[in-house]
């Protein structure tokens, strides 16, 4: 099986790094963490016109009619630019709530007992497969309190104790949707985590480059940063990083397991986590100012590593996953015979 990039997907890749570029440079990402994080709407737009959203819906539901492994590829360049909102939840509602697939509608997420991104300017959340809306949403938004958050792109509000679970359930929530099966929430759950986990790996590629440019450009003692070997062991363990995750993140999209899936998401949390820390670094004394770009992948990327899937989460599902597994011909396990004591030194 040939896992390498089509021509095609290469192009939509490649399409839409032109398009983040020209949509969202460094200009107006600082300008966005000026104004709070607050959406700019005309972008959220473009982005629906680009096919962003609605890149999984059928054609014959007006979507471009793509897969999860595309996805995964638009959602890296997206974390690459460190690009602001909702874009998972929304991606995910795509045809589910109205406006979502055309960039029209801004829909956020409930994450377990995580403060939500982005409420005060969503007209949709999903709690589970179900959608908020109308007097159910302005009942849940009421309920809800601005907290503070470390990244300033992301604005962040702690929800009410079980808000959104009455919400659904109340009699204007959307008794319908909760009919939708568990197997369907587990789903848009586990395709939510893959999605964020191609975000992590577009910033632990886009702070290995960022590293990398610095470690040639800044020079101590008449020669670059980057010829001394310790600078070159960190921008090393970077790659050394993010490519395994790489292959983790696309494989996962191809297969859609949840076990790989949760193994992605564990890689490319470090990845972008252990990056971005490193190429503050190695960008020095700069690397902690509020004008250098790197705290902003620092600070989205601890945000990224809790949600969708978190570390302890993630690591039960793959240990759940590994014990399944058939013991491995010749081992202890398949002979039968006990393992050591714990210090038994066997």
């Amino acid at each position: 099986m040939d896992f390498q990039l089509s021509d095609d997907q290469r192009a939509l890749r490649s399409g839409m790094r032109d398009l983040l570029d020209a949509v969202f440079d460094r200009d107006r990402m600082r300008a966005a963490v000026e104004r709070g994080g607050t959406l700019d709407r005309s972008l959220w737009r473009e982005l629906g016109a680009a096919g962003f959203f609605a890149l999984r819906l059928p054609e014959e539901a007006g979507g471009v009619g793509l897969g999860l492994p595309e996805a995964v590829l638009l959602f890296e360049e997206a974390g690459r630019a460190l690009l602001p909102g909702p874009l998972v939840a929304t991606h995910l509602a795509a045809g589910l709530v109205k406006g979502a697939a055309e960039g029209e509608a801004v829909v956020t997420a409930v994450d377990g007992d995580l403060p939500v991104a982005h409420l005060a300017e969503a007209d949709a959340v999903l709690v589970g497969a179900d959608a908020l809306a109308g007097e159910p949403l302005r009942a849940f938004v009421a309920a809800a309190r601005p907290v503070r958050s470390m990244d300033p792109l992301t604005p962040l509000h702690r929800a009410g104790a079980d808000t959104g679970a009455r919400a659904v359930s109340g009699p204007e929530g959307a008794r319908a949707a909760t009919e939708r099966t568990t197997a369907h929430a587990e789903r848009i759950r586990f395709e939510g985590a893959l999605l964020t986990a191609a975000e992590q790996l577009g910033s632990a590629a886009r702070t290995t480059e960022t590293a990398v440019q610095h470690a040639g450009d800044r020079e101590q003692f008449g020669s670059p940063i980057g010829s001394f070997q310790a600078v070159k062991h960190l921008c090393a363990d970077m790659l050394a990083r993010t490519e395994p995750a790489r292959a983790a993140v696309y494989a996962a999209a191809v297969t859609g397991d949840p076990v790989e899936i949760a193994a992605a998401k564990l890689l490319a949390d470090e990845a972008a986590v252990r990056n971005a820390r490193d190429c503050l670094q190695i960008h020095g004394g700069m690397g902690f100012t509020w004008e250098a770009d790197v705290h902003l992948h620092l600070k989205r990327a601890w945000l990224r590593s809790a949600a969708r899937l978190g570390g302890a989460a993630a690591e039960e599902l793959l240990a759940a996953g590994l014990g399944a597994a058939r013991p491995y011909p010749g081992s202890s396990a398949a002979s039968g015979r006990g393992a050591p004591e714990a210090g038994g030194g066997g």
